[in-house]
């Protein structure tokens, strides 16, 4: 707004005041005397268009004053969670695996776990939850990732994880913070109202979105479907504090049922052509993170799977030259899901013909 507030700018307008019989031109002793407080005037100017940008919340916003803006309505960061899992172990029988067990993954800038129970082998294997050690979306890693044991245990055992490592989510971004700032702002929560419960759920850490359904069953009843950070269904331990959250606050006489979004594992099918010398191992990696991407843009936004955008997130790979007959969960087509559904990636299933 006062970016035309140059010195030069300003200057002029000072010196249009002087009486003309003055000498006012350049290196005269009126000039000389106005020319640094017109400098000063022209940072003023700055400061103001700061006050202006910093005042208004919006995504230029600093974080710093960010947060103050948010703050102001209650609400604050939300801190990072650490991913969780199951780990199994492999080994002689009567190896105990304590708690704090440090595991890792085998790439080159590792992601460490811990296991959070302990447990004795039995039948050369043993099933642990885990946790990462740093909290953060990092922590989410795929299946059959973690392969090294740390620790007095290394060479004794063997350590993998069957499914993938879920829910980790980083510090809360300025974008997500600024959207609950506007949540807040654009739809007045009141007396139990649909956005109340949003609200609710959304303070509590790791959870990436929620679906409100009021009179779910009946007049009084309410259902919240949760997502959490990486759009997948959150852990009992997630759901359990959005619960106790709700029923904190809720209106009298409401019966609130909070759950996980129904996770729909979507399967994808094709034969493929590719470049000569091309790994169809790599292909799947690659595809996997891209339906993977895809599918978390979707959850609780669109509830139908696109054939045709899957199509396209295989043709983008350039190994690909041609497929056939690509299938999403054995369909030719669009799959379309539940409100309270949420698509996540499934076995991909590629051969080379």
């Amino acid at each position: 707004m006062y970016e035309k507030e140059t010195k030069d700018v300003i200057l002029d307008r000072m010196l249009a005041q002087i009486p003309d019989d003055i000498d006012k031109r350049q290196g005269a002793i009126t000039y000389d005397l106005l020319s640094p407080a017109a400098i000063e005037m022209a940072h003023a100017y700055i400061e103001l268009d700061n006050v202006l940008r910093f005042g208004f919340a919006s995504p230029q916003q600093p974080s710093e004053y960010l947060e103050r803006r948010a703050a102001e309505l209650g609400l604050t960061r939300r801190p990072s969670v650490k991913a969780q899992g199951t780990l199994e172990f492999s080994g002689d029988d009567n190896i105990v695996i304590p708690a704090g067990t440090a595991v890792s993954t085998d790439e080159e800038q590792a992601v460490l776990f811990v296991t959070t129970k302990a447990g004795t082998m039995k039948s050369g294997k043993l099933q642990v939850p885990a946790e990462a050690v740093l909290g953060g979306s990092r922590g989410n890693v795929a299946a059959r990732q973690i392969k090294l044991v740390l620790g007095n245990l290394s060479g004794i055992v063997e350590v993998t994880n069957k499914e993938a490592f879920v829910n980790g989510a980083d510090l809360e971004s300025d974008e997500s913070l600024l959207g609950r700032y506007l949540d807040r702002v654009r739809r007045p929560a009141t007396s139990g109202n649909v956005w109340h419960y949003r609200q609710w759920a959304l303070e509590v850490p790791g959870v990436g979105d929620v679906r409100v359904f009021p009179v779910w069953k009946g007049n009084g009843t309410v259902k919240l479907a949760l997502l959490s950070d990486d759009k997948r269904a959150p852990i009992p331990d997630i759901v359990e504090k959005v619960r106790v959250a709700v029923e904190e606050r809720r209106p009298v006489g409401a019966k609130v049922t909070v759950s996980p979004a129904e996770e729909v594992k979507i399967e994808v099918a094709a034969s493929l052509t590719l470049l000569s010398g091309a790994s169809l191992e790599e292909v799947k990696i690659r595809f996997a993170k891209e339906l993977t991407e895809y599918l978390a843009d979707l959850a609780f936004r669109e509830s139908i799977i696109r054939h045709k955008r899957v199509l396209g997130l295989l043709l983008n790979i350039e190994s690909v030259i041609d497929f056939d007959s690509l299938t999403l969960n054995g369909v030719e087509g669009n799959l379309q899901i539940e409100d309270d559904h949420v698509a996540v990636p499934g076995a991909v299933k590629f051969i080379v013909t």
